[in-house]
């Protein structure tokens, strides 16, 4: 909840999105229900960057005159970035900040650093993050377990759902993240089946 008031604090918010299991806490808490711990067990969490957007994101980042990594840092101090994963910031107790792009397209740049700073984070080309780019977003207020809040900005529960069969389909992926992906979906689309979640 820390990281998503610091980006809101810091006015990058709009630059980034929170994709993958994370956004079960969005979902779950616009629905009003408890979703099963199984289907929320990560240690990361994923936010994609809107290359449409990286003028002005170069620019709100400049006037801030701070690298992602240290507005990490003002988080929790002990974030660094992973090594032989530019793309990841890892903090003490090992839990993760993955950042993601859509794959190249157009004039946009490639490899892209978030900063000039020489430990930032790189954005990492995603397959089919153009999906994620493009999808309506769904934006809800959650609470973290120490009761702080903070606002969430995720995909709509539909794209979600198509994103995570389809990654539960991929042969390649682990199998144990497999039953995750597809639990994550038919939990969600559960959600919307009953009327307890709109699908964008």
């Amino acid at each position: 909840m820390d990281l998503l008031n610091q980006l809101e604090d810091s006015g990058l918010a709009q630059h980034f999105t929170v994709v993958g299991t994370h956004a079960l806490y969005a979902f779950e808490a616009a629905a009003s229900v408890r979703i099963v711990a199984g289907a929320l067990a990560t240690q990361d969490v994923d936010l994609l960057w809107d290359a449409r957007q990286r003028v002005r994101f170069i620019t709100d980042i400049k006037r801030l005159d701070k690298s992602m990594l240290q507005l990490l840092q003002e988080v929790d101090p002990t974030f660094v970035r992973k090594d032989l994963h530019a793309e990841t910031a890892i903090n003490a107790k090992g839990f993760e900040v993955d950042f993601l792009r859509r794959m190249q397209e157009g004039d946009d740049p490639h490899p892209f650093k978030l900063s000039d700073a020489e430990d930032e984070l790189w954005p990492v080309m995603a397959e089919r993050a153009k999906i994620l780019t493009e999808a309506p977003r769904f934006s809800h207020v959650v609470i973290g377990a120490t009761g702080k809040m903070a606002v969430m900005h995720t995909i709509s529960p539909a794209t979600f759902v198509e994103f995570k069969r389809w990654l539960a389909d991929r042969p390649n992926r682990e199998p144990s993240k497999r039953r995750r992906d597809a639990l994550q979906a038919q939990t969600v689309q559960g959600l919307m089946d009953e009327g307890l979640l709109q699908a964008s």
